[in-house]
Protein backbone atom coordinates (compact mmCIF):
# COMPACT_ATOMS: atom_id res chain seq x y z
CA UNK A 1 0.00 0.00 0.00
CA UNK A 2 1.42 3.37 -0.89
CA UNK A 3 1.94 6.30 1.33
CA UNK A 4 -1.39 7.39 3.14
CA UNK A 5 -1.56 10.88 1.90
CA UNK A 6 -2.74 12.60 5.58
CA UNK A 7 -3.90 11.19 8.90
CA UNK A 8 -7.86 10.72 8.24
CA UNK A 9 -6.98 8.28 5.52
CA UNK A 10 -4.60 6.72 7.58
CA UNK A 11 -7.71 6.84 10.26
CA UNK A 12 -10.09 5.02 7.83
CA UNK A 13 -7.72 2.08 6.78
CA UNK A 14 -7.55 1.25 10.10
CA UNK A 15 -11.46 1.27 10.82
CA UNK A 16 -11.94 -1.21 8.41
CA UNK A 17 -9.63 -3.58 9.34
CA UNK A 18 -11.06 -3.25 12.38
CA UNK A 19 -14.64 -4.51 10.76
CA UNK A 20 -16.02 -0.98 11.71
CA UNK A 21 -18.59 -0.94 8.64
CA UNK A 22 -17.83 2.56 7.20
CA UNK A 23 -16.05 5.48 7.55
CA UNK A 24 -15.63 8.70 5.55
CA UNK A 25 -11.99 9.10 3.59
CA UNK A 26 -10.87 12.36 2.69
CA UNK A 27 -8.03 13.66 0.13
CA UNK A 28 -7.88 16.77 -2.22
CA UNK A 29 -10.50 18.47 -0.21
CA UNK A 30 -13.12 15.75 -1.55
CA UNK A 31 -13.99 12.65 0.61
CA UNK A 32 -15.49 9.13 0.31
CA UNK A 33 -17.73 7.10 2.32
CA UNK A 34 -16.08 3.90 2.64
CA UNK A 35 -16.62 -0.06 3.85
CA UNK A 36 -13.94 -3.03 3.20
CA UNK A 37 -15.42 -3.15 -0.56
CA UNK A 38 -14.74 0.06 -1.52
CA UNK A 39 -11.33 0.86 -0.22
CA UNK A 40 -9.66 -0.13 -3.49
CA UNK A 41 -11.74 2.10 -5.35
CA UNK A 42 -10.62 4.85 -3.04
CA UNK A 43 -7.14 4.22 -3.71
CA UNK A 44 -7.82 3.81 -6.95
CA UNK A 45 -8.81 7.49 -7.61
CA UNK A 46 -6.46 9.16 -5.51
CA UNK A 47 -3.53 7.76 -6.80
CA UNK A 48 -2.26 11.36 -7.74
CA UNK A 49 -4.77 11.17 -10.71
CA UNK A 50 -2.92 8.26 -12.35
CA UNK A 51 -5.31 5.02 -13.38
CA UNK A 52 -4.41 2.11 -10.97
CA UNK A 53 -4.22 -1.21 -13.10
CA UNK A 54 -4.84 -3.59 -10.20
CA UNK A 55 -8.55 -2.15 -9.24
CA UNK A 56 -11.45 -4.14 -9.40
CA UNK A 57 -13.28 -1.27 -11.12
CA UNK A 58 -10.98 -0.95 -14.09
CA UNK A 59 -11.77 -1.53 -17.25
CA UNK A 60 -8.86 -2.73 -19.21
CA UNK A 61 -6.55 -5.45 -19.18
CA UNK A 62 -3.03 -5.06 -18.30
CA UNK A 63 -0.44 -7.51 -18.69
CA UNK A 64 2.01 -7.33 -15.72
CA UNK A 65 4.91 -9.02 -17.53
CA UNK A 66 4.49 -6.56 -20.77
CA UNK A 67 4.43 -3.55 -17.83
CA UNK A 68 7.69 -5.20 -16.68
CA UNK A 69 9.69 -5.20 -19.56
CA UNK A 70 8.16 -1.57 -20.61
CA UNK A 71 9.68 0.23 -17.48
CA UNK A 72 12.67 -2.07 -17.02
CA UNK A 73 13.83 -2.37 -20.46
CA UNK A 74 12.57 -0.17 -23.00
CA UNK A 75 12.17 2.70 -21.24
CA UNK A 76 14.88 1.52 -18.84
CA UNK A 77 13.71 3.66 -15.91
CA UNK A 78 15.34 1.22 -13.48
CA UNK A 79 18.91 3.57 -14.06
CA UNK A 80 16.33 6.15 -12.11
CA UNK A 81 17.70 3.72 -9.32
CA UNK A 82 21.26 3.41 -9.90
CA UNK A 83 23.17 1.55 -12.61
CA UNK A 84 25.88 -1.41 -12.90
CA UNK A 85 28.03 -2.91 -14.94
CA UNK A 86 26.57 -6.01 -17.55
CA UNK A 87 29.21 -7.89 -15.73
CA UNK A 88 28.07 -6.95 -12.31
CA UNK A 89 25.97 -10.21 -10.52
CA UNK A 90 29.07 -12.40 -12.25
CA UNK A 91 31.76 -10.23 -10.60
CA UNK A 92 30.54 -9.13 -7.37
CA UNK A 93 26.23 -9.80 -6.92
CA UNK A 94 27.10 -13.66 -7.21
CA UNK A 95 29.69 -13.84 -5.15
CA UNK A 96 29.04 -12.00 -2.70
CA UNK A 97 26.19 -13.62 -2.08
CA UNK A 98 27.67 -16.97 -1.55
CA UNK A 99 30.02 -15.87 0.22
CA UNK A 100 32.21 -18.87 1.85
CA UNK A 101 30.02 -21.04 0.00
CA UNK A 102 31.68 -19.49 -3.59
CA UNK A 103 34.67 -22.17 -3.37
CA UNK A 104 32.37 -25.03 -2.39
CA UNK A 105 29.95 -24.10 -5.21
CA UNK A 106 32.79 -24.15 -7.82
CA UNK A 107 33.73 -27.33 -6.62
CA UNK A 108 30.39 -28.76 -6.81
CA UNK A 109 29.94 -28.07 -10.49
CA UNK A 110 32.99 -29.12 -11.46
CA UNK A 111 32.36 -32.87 -9.91
CA UNK A 112 28.17 -32.59 -10.28
CA UNK A 113 26.86 -34.89 -12.47
CA UNK A 114 25.01 -34.42 -15.84
CA UNK A 115 21.91 -35.05 -14.20
CA UNK A 116 22.15 -31.61 -11.72
CA UNK A 117 23.37 -29.30 -15.14
CA UNK A 118 19.15 -28.44 -15.02
CA UNK A 119 20.52 -26.65 -12.00
CA UNK A 120 22.96 -24.78 -13.14
CA UNK A 121 21.38 -23.63 -16.26
CA UNK A 122 18.94 -22.02 -14.12
CA UNK A 123 21.26 -20.32 -12.02
CA UNK A 124 23.50 -19.00 -15.70
CA UNK A 125 19.98 -18.17 -17.27
CA UNK A 126 18.22 -16.30 -14.46
CA UNK A 127 21.48 -14.12 -13.80
CA UNK A 128 21.81 -13.81 -17.71
CA UNK A 129 18.61 -12.56 -17.73
CA UNK A 130 19.00 -9.74 -15.10
CA UNK A 131 22.30 -8.87 -16.19
CA UNK A 132 20.59 -7.37 -19.24
CA UNK A 133 18.81 -4.74 -17.11
CA UNK A 134 20.96 -1.19 -16.08
CA UNK A 135 19.82 -1.62 -12.72
CA UNK A 136 20.68 -4.33 -10.36
CA UNK A 137 20.31 -5.54 -6.89
CA UNK A 138 21.19 -8.50 -4.77
CA UNK A 139 17.74 -9.34 -4.37
CA UNK A 140 16.68 -10.14 -7.57
CA UNK A 141 18.73 -13.13 -8.29
CA UNK A 142 18.00 -14.82 -4.02
CA UNK A 143 15.79 -16.82 -6.38
CA UNK A 144 19.39 -18.78 -7.51
CA UNK A 145 20.47 -19.14 -3.95
CA UNK A 146 18.76 -22.64 -3.26
CA UNK A 147 20.23 -24.09 -6.54
CA UNK A 148 23.38 -22.96 -5.57
CA UNK A 149 23.51 -24.81 -2.51
CA UNK A 150 23.04 -28.26 -4.17
CA UNK A 151 25.72 -27.97 -5.64
CA UNK A 152 27.69 -27.29 -2.12
CA UNK A 153 25.96 -29.99 -0.84
CA UNK A 154 27.45 -31.69 -3.13
CA UNK A 155 31.25 -30.50 -2.61
CA UNK A 156 30.74 -30.83 1.22
CA UNK A 157 29.78 -34.98 0.47
CA UNK A 158 32.92 -35.62 -1.90
CA UNK A 159 35.23 -33.91 0.72
CA UNK A 160 36.25 -37.11 2.96
CA UNK A 161 39.32 -35.88 4.97
CA UNK A 162 38.04 -32.12 5.47
CA UNK A 163 34.04 -32.48 5.79
CA UNK A 164 34.19 -31.77 9.59
CA UNK A 165 36.66 -28.89 8.82
CA UNK A 166 34.27 -27.67 5.76
CA UNK A 167 31.23 -27.66 7.59
CA UNK A 168 32.76 -26.01 10.84
CA UNK A 169 34.30 -22.90 8.59
CA UNK A 170 31.14 -22.70 6.49
CA UNK A 171 29.06 -22.30 10.16
CA UNK A 172 31.23 -19.61 11.91
CA UNK A 173 32.20 -17.41 8.55
CA UNK A 174 27.84 -17.70 8.25
CA UNK A 175 26.58 -17.46 11.79
CA UNK A 176 28.63 -14.34 13.06
CA UNK A 177 28.15 -11.83 9.97
CA UNK A 178 24.35 -13.33 10.34
CA UNK A 179 24.12 -12.70 13.82
CA UNK A 180 26.09 -8.98 13.71
CA UNK A 181 23.98 -7.64 10.09
CA UNK A 182 20.88 -8.90 11.57
CA UNK A 183 20.89 -7.64 14.90
CA UNK A 184 23.41 -4.96 15.10
CA UNK A 185 24.41 -3.18 11.92
CA UNK A 186 21.42 -0.62 10.35
CA UNK A 187 19.00 -1.63 13.32
CA UNK A 188 18.55 2.45 14.14
CA UNK A 189 15.57 2.45 11.21
CA UNK A 190 13.68 0.00 13.06
CA UNK A 191 14.73 1.13 16.41
CA UNK A 192 13.83 4.55 15.45
CA UNK A 193 10.15 3.48 14.68
CA UNK A 194 9.08 2.58 18.58
CA UNK A 195 10.09 6.36 19.22
CA UNK A 196 7.03 7.08 16.84
CA UNK A 197 5.41 4.54 18.05
CA UNK A 198 4.71 5.68 21.32
CA UNK A 199 3.20 8.91 19.88
CA UNK A 200 0.10 6.65 19.09
CA UNK A 201 -0.33 6.53 23.15
CA UNK A 202 0.09 9.92 23.91
CA UNK A 203 -3.36 12.26 24.41
CA UNK A 204 -1.52 14.70 21.89
CA UNK A 205 -1.69 12.50 18.72
CA UNK A 206 -3.45 14.86 16.74
CA UNK A 207 -1.00 17.48 17.14
CA UNK A 208 2.15 15.17 16.28
CA UNK A 209 3.29 15.96 12.51
CA UNK A 210 6.62 13.14 12.19
CA UNK A 211 9.09 14.49 9.27
CA UNK A 212 11.49 11.73 8.19
CA UNK A 213 14.75 13.82 6.76
CA UNK A 214 16.14 10.76 5.67
CA UNK A 215 17.07 9.17 2.22
CA UNK A 216 13.52 7.65 0.86
CA UNK A 217 12.47 4.42 2.26
CA UNK A 218 15.32 4.52 4.74
CA UNK A 219 12.40 3.46 7.69
CA UNK A 220 9.30 1.46 7.36
CA UNK A 221 6.24 3.64 7.80
CA UNK A 222 2.72 2.82 8.65
CA UNK A 223 3.53 -0.62 8.69
CA UNK A 224 5.17 -0.15 11.81
CA UNK A 225 2.75 2.92 13.33
CA UNK A 226 -0.15 1.22 13.78
CA UNK A 227 -2.26 4.54 14.41
CA UNK A 228 -3.46 7.63 12.28
CA UNK A 229 -0.68 9.64 12.98
CA UNK A 230 0.51 12.34 10.55
CA UNK A 231 3.96 11.44 9.04
CA UNK A 232 6.05 12.72 5.86
CA UNK A 233 9.36 11.22 4.38
CA UNK A 234 10.91 12.06 1.92
CA UNK A 235 10.30 10.82 -1.44
CA UNK A 236 12.07 9.72 -4.60
CA UNK A 237 9.66 8.42 -7.40
CA UNK A 238 11.08 8.26 -10.50
CA UNK A 239 9.99 10.16 -13.68
CA UNK A 240 7.15 9.00 -16.49
CA UNK A 241 7.15 11.96 -18.01
CA UNK A 242 9.93 11.85 -19.93
CA UNK A 243 11.26 14.81 -18.08
CA UNK A 244 15.60 15.23 -18.30
CA UNK A 245 16.26 17.62 -15.96
CA UNK A 246 13.64 15.91 -13.29
CA UNK A 247 15.68 15.60 -10.02
CA UNK A 248 13.44 13.77 -6.88
CA UNK A 249 12.38 15.39 -3.60
CA UNK A 250 15.32 13.87 -1.86
CA UNK A 251 18.15 14.89 -4.20
CA UNK A 252 16.32 18.10 -3.98
CA UNK A 253 16.43 18.28 -0.40
CA UNK A 254 19.98 17.03 -0.05
CA UNK A 255 21.34 19.81 -2.25
CA UNK A 256 21.05 22.45 0.21
CA UNK A 257 18.82 20.62 3.32
CA UNK A 258 18.78 24.28 5.19
CA UNK A 259 17.68 26.23 2.47
CA UNK A 260 14.68 23.73 1.40
CA UNK A 261 13.81 23.16 5.01
CA UNK A 262 13.24 27.33 5.36
CA UNK A 263 11.29 27.19 2.40
CA UNK A 264 9.15 24.81 3.17
CA UNK A 265 8.29 25.69 6.36
CA UNK A 266 8.24 29.70 5.91
CA UNK A 267 5.35 29.27 7.99
CA UNK A 268 5.42 28.22 12.20
CA UNK A 269 2.51 27.01 11.58
CA UNK A 270 3.66 24.51 9.08
CA UNK A 271 6.07 22.87 11.30
CA UNK A 272 6.26 19.28 12.30
CA UNK A 273 6.28 18.70 15.57
CA UNK A 274 9.08 16.04 15.23
CA UNK A 275 11.99 15.76 12.72
CA UNK A 276 13.98 12.82 12.27
CA UNK A 277 17.07 12.35 10.55
CA UNK A 278 20.68 10.61 10.46
CA UNK A 279 23.90 12.44 12.50
CA UNK A 280 25.81 13.87 9.41
CA UNK A 281 22.78 16.42 9.02
CA UNK A 282 23.06 17.97 12.74
CA UNK A 283 25.68 20.25 11.72
CA UNK A 284 24.16 21.83 8.59
CA UNK A 285 20.92 22.24 9.72
CA UNK A 286 21.60 23.47 13.49
CA UNK A 287 20.79 27.24 12.65
CA UNK A 288 17.25 25.96 11.90
CA UNK A 289 16.68 23.53 14.76
CA UNK A 290 18.02 26.51 17.27
CA UNK A 291 16.04 29.37 15.29
CA UNK A 292 12.59 26.90 15.37
CA UNK A 293 13.07 25.76 18.73
CA UNK A 294 13.84 22.31 18.68
CA UNK A 295 15.06 20.05 21.10
CA UNK A 296 17.01 16.61 20.59
CA UNK A 297 14.97 13.89 22.81
CA UNK A 298 16.59 10.63 21.28
CA UNK A 299 20.01 9.22 19.98
CA UNK A 300 19.48 5.19 18.11
CA UNK A 301 22.53 3.77 16.83
CA UNK A 302 22.40 2.76 13.54
CA UNK A 303 25.64 1.27 11.79
CA UNK A 304 29.71 0.92 13.13
CA UNK A 305 30.14 2.07 9.07
CA UNK A 306 28.15 5.40 8.12
CA UNK A 307 28.35 6.33 4.63
CA UNK A 308 27.25 9.13 2.30
CA UNK A 309 23.89 10.65 3.77
CA UNK A 310 23.48 7.69 6.04
CA UNK A 311 25.01 8.80 9.25
CA UNK A 312 26.23 6.02 12.57
CA UNK A 313 23.38 7.76 14.88
CA UNK A 314 19.87 8.74 14.01
CA UNK A 315 18.85 11.87 15.57
CA UNK A 316 14.96 12.10 17.09
CA UNK A 317 13.97 16.41 17.25
CA UNK A 318 10.96 17.81 19.31
CA UNK A 319 9.66 21.50 18.95
CA UNK A 320 9.71 22.47 22.28
CA UNK A 321 6.80 24.42 22.03
CA UNK A 322 4.75 21.47 21.08
CA UNK A 323 3.97 18.36 22.71
CA UNK A 324 5.87 19.18 25.53
CA UNK A 325 4.56 16.46 27.90
CA UNK A 326 5.39 13.74 25.04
Amino acid sequence: MRHLENAETAKCVLQIFSFDSTCNCYSSHRYYPMDTFGLKSFFARTEESRPCPTQLHSTWWVLVQLNFLKFNVLQNLGTFYGSHPWHWYFTQGLPVMLGTHLPFFIHGCVLAPKRYRIFLMAVIWTVLVYSMLSHKEFRFIYPVLPFCMVFCGYSLKHLTAWKKSAASFLLLSNLLPALYTGLIHQRGSLDVMSHIQQLCNSSYQSQAFVFIMMPCHSTPFYSHVHCPLKMRFLQCPPDLTGNESYIDEADVFYSNPLGWLNKEFYNDKLLPSHLIFFSVLEQEISSFLALRGYEKTATVFHTHVPQGRVGSHIYVYRKKTEMTHT
